[in-house]
Parts: structure tokens; C-alpha cells; sequence
């Protein structure tokens, strides 16, 4: 547990307004997991298949029961058991729990107006049609109410799961909405769609959501926070662009596709130029002042792909000064919008730098070249020592 981060602060506790789940369990699959999910945000779970995303989703919803741990949910206790064996455990319908499955779980003979109708049993039966029908325009499918699942496209059947998870049994509606890989079971372009759909959709929602993905574009796209998790464990939870760039250890980094971490050794504090010293690959690199670590001491250090400043040939930069090094250009891929530029330098290490594409193309770059780039200080980040071979 040494790595879990403490970003966000206490959340859990009597005043949890939001979510608030410490789980823990030997078996089958192994957890010893702690986040937290304020109201109208949504938090994304990300880690490697097997790390426990889904069975977390199962113990909210109660379908699942840990050995051990406390869940609370808009300031109410759902779930506690401790070593003395106290137990509080809300059965699933008493939850106020909204869940879209991987696969929708949609009846294939019911249309998709009945189909959100089944999570609306508090209402009288004449008014059940109404409150469906409202949910499903509320997902863009108004016009489709009397369609059946296989005469709907994926998309529109995970946006009528959304509508029955919205619905839920209760007159307070759901108090915290799960997505299970909401997206996977849809085309590319669908995916595109239907996550600017959802940012539109969280807003209006005041309530905590978990979603669960294995798509790091997505979990940035979507997500107030990141959680990072492995073999059932909290690596780290935080805002997006803190837990990329600036993971809590070596395996974060690896865990996140972090593709510039390497070893090093910490050389000397400056505390006059807020700076820490370090040996890398025979040359001195400048970082943010971190005392966590002493002169000699080893350490890993990561740097991500987009914080990497080329030397412009056609107009040089002040950056140019900053943690200069010469390297040359082992391969360039177009990715996403971006081009990714390999790099081999001068000791025999390897880089990765992304740049638009019209900065490529203005520098004229091409495989074999030798290039000048800068590895700023400020987004070099330091981190314990670990093994990466």
C-alpha cells in the first residue's frame, strides 16, 4: 500500500456526501482497494484486465460482498465489516445504484420503452410509459420508444441502457451511476460520438460516476479523477493530467503507458534555484527541487512524449539552453492526430517526443536526422527507484 497516493484528500467518514468505498478481500480476486467520488463527478477506473475494475462495480452494487471494508454513498452507510465481524449490508434493491453493463443486459423481446419501464416499478403503471419515454429523449432515442434491441444499432442500445439506468427503482432516482467499458461494444466512430454525449450527460448529473476503461483517452477525456489500480490495489487517484504526468511510482508509470522512465541518480540539491540535480546517461539533468531524495541516491524519473521541446531549425527557442541533448530520428508514426518521433541518443538511450504534425513537417524532419531537443526542467518528474529491467 506504500504507493497509493493521498491525492483528494479524506472523503469517507459520516460526511461522505458522494462515494466513498475502502474494499478489501483475499478471494477470489484480490482487493485492497480505497477511493473516493464527490457528487458530479466521475471518476475512471483504469488498470490492466484482472485488476479488479469490475468486481469493484459488482461490491457497489452489492452483488458481490468483500471480506471486508465500508462503503457509503450520499451519506449513507451501504456496507461495513470490520475484524470484529460487525456487519451492515444494504441488500442491492435498497441501493440507489444505476449500472450499465458491458454488454447492456437489454431484454431482446421487450422494446426499449419497456425495456426502461422494468426500473420503473415505483410508479403507478399509467405513468411508467411517460417517465420512459422522457428518459429515452433525454438520450437522443425519441422516435425509437417501440424498437426492440436487435433492431437497434449499438450505440443506440447502450444509450437505452443509460436511459434504464437513469430510471432505477426509486422516486430520488440513482445515487451513484456505474458504466462497465460503456463504449466497447461499439465502432469507432460511434465510440467518438457518444463519448462528447456523455461529458454533456455528466454535467447534468449531480451524483458520483465510476466508469470503468481500459482506454487512457477515455479516462482523460471523461474523468474529474483517475484511479489506477492493480492486482485489486489503489496505485494512485487524482486529476487526469496528475496521475499521467506525474505518477507516484515506476509502476504507475508503466501501468499508464508512461513511454519516457528511465533510471538515474540524484547528483545535488539547489534550493536557491529550486532545483535537484540528476545523472543520467553520463550528463547532468536539472528537475524541480525534490528532498525526498539524497545526493547518491538512485531513483527512476519520467518525462511525457508532449513536454519534450524540439530545437526549431527555423527559429530557435530560449528552451534550447534548458537540458539540451542531441539525438537522431530512429522512426516517426502518425498517431491520433500527433507524430511520434523515436529518438536514439548519444548513449544509447531511447525517447519518444509527439509534435503536430506541422511542426514536424515545418522542420522538415526526416528518419536518420540529427536533431536538438530539450528535456524541460519542470516536466521532469522524480519518482522512487525501481527496477525497470
Amino acid at each position: 500500500m506504500a504507493e497509493r497516493s493521498a491525492a483528494g484528500g479524506d472523503r469517507g467518514g459520516d460526511g461522505c456526501q458522494g462515494l466513498y468505498a475502502r474494499l478489501q478481500q483475499r478471494r477470489p480476486i484480490p482487493l485492497d482497494a480505497e477511493l473516493h467520488c464527490a457528487p458530479g463527478e466521475v471518476l475512471a477506473l483504469v488498470g490492466p484486465s484482472g485488476s479488479g475494475k469490475s468486481t469493484l462495480l459488482r461490491c457497489i452494487a452489492g452483488l458481490h460482498s468483500p471480506q471486508h471494508g465500508e462503503l457509503r454513498c450520499a451519506g449513507e452507510l451501504w456496507y461495513r465489516r470490520d475484524a470484529a465481524a460487525r456487519t451492515v449490508e444494504l441488500a442491492p434493491q435498497r441501493r440507489r445504484v444505476g449500472f450499465v453493463f458491458q454488454h447492456f443486459a437489454l431484454m431482446p423481446h421487450l422494446c426499449a420503452l419497456d425495456n426502461v419501464g422494468l426500473a420503473l416499478g415505483h410508479l403507478p403503471r399509467a405513468a411508467r410509459a411517460a417517465r420512459a419515454g422522457e428518459l429515452l429523449a433525454r438520450v437522443h432515442l425519441d422516435g425509437l420508444e417501440q424498437r426492440r434491441p436487435a433492431q437497434l444499432s449499438g450505440g443506440q442500445q447502450q444509450r437505452v441502457a443509460l436511459a434504464r439506468a437513469l430510471a432505477r427503482d426509486d422516486p430520488r432516482g440513482p445515487a451513484v451511476l456505474l458504466l462497465d467499458e460503456p463504449f466497447s461494444a461499439v465502432d469507432q466512430v460511434t465510440r467518438r460520438k457518444l463519448r462528447r454525449e456523455m461529458v454533456g450527460l455528466t454535467r447534468e448529473l449531480r451524483i458520483p460516476i465510476l466508469l470503468v476503461t481500459h482506454d487512457l483517452d477515455e479516462a482523460r477525456m471523461l474523468g474529474d479523477q483517475l484511479c489506477v489500480l492493480h492486482n485489486g490495489e489503489t496505485l494512485q487517484q487524482g486529476r487526469p493530467e496528475e496521475v499521467l504526468e506525474r505518477p507516484v511510482s515506476a509502476s504507475v508509470a508503466r501501468l499508464i503507458d508512461l513511454r519516457n522512465l528511465f533510471e538515474a541518480r540524484l547528483v545535488e540539491h539547489d534550493a536557491a534555484a529550486g532545483l535537484s540535480r540528476i545523472d543520467w546517461c553520463e550528463r547532468r539533468l536539472d528537475a524541480p527541487l525534490d528532498r525526498r531524495f539524497r545526493p547518491g541516491d538512485p531513483l527512476c524519473f519520467c518525462i511525457a512524449p508532449e513536454r519534450i521541446l524540439l530545437h526549431q531549425r527555423v527559429r530557435p527557442s530560449r528552451g534550447a539552453a534548458e537540458n539540451p541533448l542531441v539525438a537522431q530520428i530512429r522512426d516517426m508514426i502518425s498517431v491520433g492526430g500527433l507524430v511520434s518521433v523515436l529518438l536514439d541518443g548519444s548513449c544509447g538511450e531511447r525517447l519518444e517526443m509527439d509534435l503536430p504534425p506541422h511542426v514536424a513537417q515545418r522542420n522538415g524532419l526526416r528518419i536518420g536526422d540529427e536533431i536538438g531537443v530539450s528535456l524541460l526542467s519542470e516536466s521532469i518528474h522524480l519518482m522512487p527507484w525501481q527496477a525497470l529491467r
